[in-house]
């Protein structure tokens, strides 16, 4: 892969101290884990800095922020739902860094920094959509399931799965664009409905893929790219994007305040924001669209240009007030029921 000039120096000065060590960097990853993985050993493997990281959901991680505020344990926070990483920003618990490459980035990644004061980057985007096992729907006699309208049918009682919204950002991200689609009160008359087919909530966003790949339940709402890497394994899976339209995410970077590592968080942070640190989730089946446009992304990454996207008002549902409200009524007046 042939970098743009202005990587260049970036990637010398990463190699030249590969040979010894550089000390270390504490980050926190919400993405899928074999990318945390691969990339916090490519970029020990380069430069030498040991990796200190830990995959967790972006719930999970938001509060473990705040309880770590007067004492910091954490450099760097990447990857996961954009929308806990402006909460964070808007408590204080993020510093500002805008890089000298911003001009590099999607337009939809330049808006987060400015949308949070530069403390927040857009380091990804993809969107909700469902993923079906097809041999477990043609056993049960189901159909494919197209549109919200489906999922709330009374034929898919205990066939689907999708996340806890108070650890998962994936599953707050449903919600929120539910209620932007349908106004609040109608989206939770839908979640109300949908509730009573879920068979479980899971701790994070990621569990659905290889749970409807592998035949454990029938149709998984999540974010549509985790469903990729089983397709192209060739195992029954098919997605659909929502026909009545759908919310998306802008994965988010950031650096921790009072970092015990800064210089070498920011290192870390600005070779994933590079072509080679974007490249590297799709070399273990990440196939979310990267934030760098200065290099030919994978092919196997889905277009999104056929989705019918919402206007997502990142900036309202971003802010740590309106997912606690949103979560809260979700939990009194949703989770709370029979099902």
């Amino acid at each position: 892969m042939r970098l743009p000039f202005r990587f260049i120096p970036l990637v010398l000065a990463l190699g030249a101290g590969a040979a010894q060590a550089q000390g270390v960097v504490n980050a926190l990853c919400s993405t899928d884990a074999p990318w945390c993985e691969a990339a916090a050993a490519e970029f020990t493997r380069q430069t030498g800095i040991k990796v200190n990281q830990a995959h967790k959901g972006t719930g999970e991680i938001g509060a473990q922020l705040r309880a770590e505020a007067q004492n910091p344990k954490t450099d760097i926070w990447w990857g996961g739902t954009g929308d806990p990483f402006l909460q964070a920003a808007e408590a204080g618990l993020l510093d500002a860094y805008r890089p000298a490459y911003i001009n590099d980035l999607h337009e939809w990644a330049v808006r987060q920094y400015a949308m949070s004061g530069n403390q927040v980057g857009g380091f990804y985007t993809s969107t909700i959509g469902f993923g079906y096992n097809t041999d477990l729907l043609k056993k049960k006699k189901l159909p494919e399931p197209k549109c919200w309208a489906d999922l709330i049918k009374p034929e898919y009682k205990g066939e689907i799965e999708i996340s806890h919204p108070a650890s998962s950002g994936t599953a707050y991200t449903v919600i929120a664009g539910l209620v932007q689609q349908m106004g609040e009160d109608a989206a939770f008359d839908y979640l109300k409905k949908l509730h009573r087919n879920v068979t479980q909530y899971t701790r994070s966003g990621q569990a659905q893929a290889p749970n409807v790949a592998k035949g454990e339940v029938a149709i998984g709402v999540t974010f549509a790219f985790n469903f990729e890497k089983w397709k192209l394994d060739r195992f029954p899976v098919k997605t659909a994007a929502p026909c009545e339209g759908t919310s998306y995410e802008i994965g988010g970077i950031a650096l921790v305040k009072g970092a015990r590592n800064k210089a070498n968080a920011q290192k870390y942070y600005d070779w994933l924001m590079s072509p080679a640190g974007q490249a590297v989730g799709a070399t273990v089946g990440s196939f979310q669209t990267p934030a760098n446009r200065t290099f030919k992304a994978d092919p196997r990454i889905p277009s999104i240009d056929s989705v019918k996207l919402i206007k997502y008002d990142f900036e309202k549902y971003g802010k740590s007030a309106e997912r606690r409200r949103l979560i809260d009524r979700w939990t009194k007046e949703v989770e709370s029921l029979p099902r």
